[in-house]
Formats: structure tokens, sequence, C-alpha cells
């Protein structure tokens, strides 16, 4: 039975499906810093065998990983038929339960997507793989703010001269332009993995991106509203994490000559860093929707307070006044 209060349940079942992501995500970055995306030429089969048959235990090397990622994405798969299936029973609001099937087509998308890129041996598919599957976690991680109780009664943002829906107009711009360059960002990245391009673009841009972020962290951090500064911080600080580790994945691929550091092809040092950068810039780009969102959802919201209405006061109200 649909109803219009909070749920719970499904509140708890949108996180449990975002952190569930994380492992495809995480498997999944981890096949291309190994370059391991090739193991099998078969699919939805690995080597002739079924997902759940195929003796992945027994398995080593690039084929462990890759069967790794592919049970994870049918880990998610089942969880996104869950979620959407549970929303859509008990969510009385039509677009987020709309929204809730849009997870699961896209889940379904990017399924078909990594294997497009087995079959046709095509590393472009893969570069595409990656982008939307950061695109699909920031909309799971979008689900669970919907669906939270303080989407339902959003804090006003404080003024001077008490709450109020009014954003500034730096804010509204910062938080809008932040995810764009992200994104761009991001896809350059995938460009440097995948097809060994846009190395120098992504560093310069990764330059832009951290202005982009400071510049949004401290015009919502202007707002005194809790419920947009913590989002704001964690981005900021997320952002610090994805440089460092950027520098570190330059370090442990190209290595650095006037240090004489040589960079060792498939060490543990270089597969955790370069993994780690792919996933923390998902991260990046999933706290930068969720903080466009709430401003977004504050802005819908009508919480100005009403000024007291002012009644003219007539000549003859005033002499009586007077005469009082």
């Amino acid at each position: 039975m649909r109803s219009n209060r909070y749920h719970a349940a499904l509140f708890w079942l949108a996180i449990a499906t975002a952190v569930t992501a994380l492992l495809p995500i995480a498997v999944g970055s981890l096949v291309t810093t190994l370059d391991a995306g090739m193991a099998f030429n078969d699919w939805p089969t690995s080597d002739g065998q079924g997902m759940l048959s195929y003796p992945w235990l027994r398995s080593a090397g690039d084929k462990f990983v890759e069967h790794g990622h592919r049970l994870a994405g049918m880990l998610i798969g089942c969880m996104s038929i869950v979620f959407a299936a549970s929303v859509w029973l008990l969510e009385s609001r039509r677009w987020v339960r709309w929204c809730a099937l849009g997870v699961l087509l896209a889940v379904i998308v990017q399924g078909l997507l990594g294997g497009g890129r087995v079959l046709a041996d095509e590393r472009l598919y893969a570069m595409f793989h990656g982008a939307l599957a950061a695109a699909v976690f920031a909309f799971m991680s979008s689900m669970a703010l919907v669906l939270s109780r303080t989407w339902i009664d959003p804090p006003p943002l404080a003024s001077a001269s008490g709450p109020t829906n009014a954003t500034p107009t730096s804010v509204r711009v910062l938080t809008v332009a932040t995810p764009i360059v992200i994104l761009v960002q991001y896809s350059l990245g995938g460009l440097v993995r995948h097809l060994g391009r846009a190395l120098y673009e992504h560093v310069g841009t990764a330059m832009v991106v951290l202005v982009v972020v400071a510049a949004t962290v401290i015009a919502v951090s202007r707002t005194r509203c809790g419920w947009l500064r913590r989002p704001a911080y964690l981005m900021g600080l997320v952002a610090l994490a994805q440089v460092l580790l950027g520098g570190g994945a330059w370090l442990t691929k190209y290595g650095f000559a006037p240090l004489g550091y040589v960079a060792v092809q498939r060490t543990l040092m270089q597969t955790v860093v370069r993994t780690s950068h792919t996933v923390v810039g998902m991260l990046l780009l999933m706290t930068s929707v969720i903080l466009l969102i709430r401003v977004l959802r504050i802005a819908s919201t009508q919480r100005t307070v009403p000024r007291p209405i002012e009644i003219p006061i007539s000549p003859l109200t005033a002499g009586l006044k007077g005469a009082s």
C-alpha cells in the first residue's frame, strides 16, 4: 500500500543499493588497471560456462578479476530489481517511482555496454562503460537523498532577516557548474586509462576542477545552512584526496626522473593507487550532484517567512486615534 510518508526501509534500501554499486565499480576499475577486460572472449558466458557455474574461486589472474566483476554486476542487478520493485509498491510520488525504474534501466544498459565491450573487443566501449558507471552511481545516491526524511522537510537557508529559500546566485551557478566540469575531467581520465590519450588535458582540467570546487565550498559555507555545508565540505575533502591520488597515479605509472624514481608496472602500489584514483573520482562526482540537488530542493520550497501586512491608516482613523 502506497503512502506519502517517509519510509525508513526504502531509504536504507537505497543506501544499500548505492553501497553495493561500489563493488562492481571498484572491481571494474581494477579490471581496467590490470588491463584484464578481455580475459574472456565471450559474454554473458565465461569460457562457455554460465555466470554461476564458472569455477571462479579456482581461477586466477585476469580471469579471476574479470569474472569477479561480472558477478558483482549481477549482484547490483539483483539489488536494483528489489529496489525498483519496493519503491514502486510503497512510494506515493510518481516521479520517484519512475526514477527507481530508471535506476534499474541504467544498470541494465550498463551491463549490456560491458558485454558489448567484450564481444566487440572495443576499448572505446570500455571508456563509455566507465563513464556511465560514475553517472549511475550518482543517480543511485541521489535516490537515497530523495527518499530521506530531510528531503520531505528540508531546512531553510538562514539570513539576517530570517529563514528564506532565496539561494545566492553564486551558489546556484557554481553548484551547476561543478558536476559538469567534474564529469568532463572524469571523461578525460577515461581517455587516459582506456585509450592512452589526453594525459595533459586531464592534468590541466584537474586544476580547473580544484578551483571550481574551492569556489563552490566557499560560496556554500556562507549560506549558514548545514544541510548544504556538509556535502560541500565533504566534496572539498574528496577533491583534495583525488588530487593526491592523481599525483600518486602519475608517479606509479610514469615515474619521476628528477628523483630517480622508476615506475614498475603492475606493482601492488600502482594497482591500488590507480584504482583508487578512479573510484574516488566517482565519489567526487556523486558529492557534487548531491550538493546540486540539495540546492535545487531548497530553492523549490516556499520557506520565506511572510512579512506583516501593513494596513494604511486613513485620516478619519488617525483622527479617532488622536481623540482617544
